[in-house]
Parts: C-alpha cells; sequence; structure tokens
C-alpha cells in the first residue's frame, strides 16, 4: 500500500509554459521523492509593453510519502 500527498508548487519562465512546468517539476523533485505526476491548475502571463515578459503556471505536484523507517534511515537515524 502507498500513501500519496499533494503539494501546490509555483514556477515562472521568461521563455514558455512548458518551459515553467519542466522548471517547477524539476526543483520539485530536488526536494520530493517519489514525484508520480502534476496537474497545471492556472496559468497565466505577465505583459509589459504589450510583449509577455514571464509565463507562471501553478500546478498541483503528487508523491508517494516514504515509509518512517526509511526517513529515519535518510536522516542517519535508526528504529
Amino acid at each position: 500500500m502507498s500513501v500519496a500527498k499533494i503539494i501546490e508548487v509555483s514556477s515562472t519562465s521568461a521563455k514558455s509554459f512548458q518551459d515553467a512546468i519542466e522548471n517547477g517539476l524539476a526543483r520539485a523533485s530536488d526536494s520530493l521523492q517519489d514525484v508520480t505526476g502534476a496537474w497545471i491548475q492556472d496559468q497565466q502571463v505577465v505583459v509589459k509593453q504589450g510583449k509577455i515578459v514571464e509565463y507562471q503556471v501553478r500546478m498541483k505536484v503528487t508523491f508517494v510519502l516514504g515509509s518512517a523507517s526509511k526517513a529515519a534511515k535518510r536522516q542517519g537515524k535508526s528504529k
């Protein structure tokens, strides 16, 4: 049996929505183990002088929670 948790992540890019999504997932994966998926909740752009200068996404990221014994081992503790 596995248990998952969902968190909200906001990410930006000057390039594209796709780049903002990839940046957000890469950063989330640096901090979280077992990221299994994401749902793009919102997309928005920042416009200056009639041009898009930033792409923003807000997404829900799903990751599987590890067992307490695995977490303790990663932190150098034993249970």
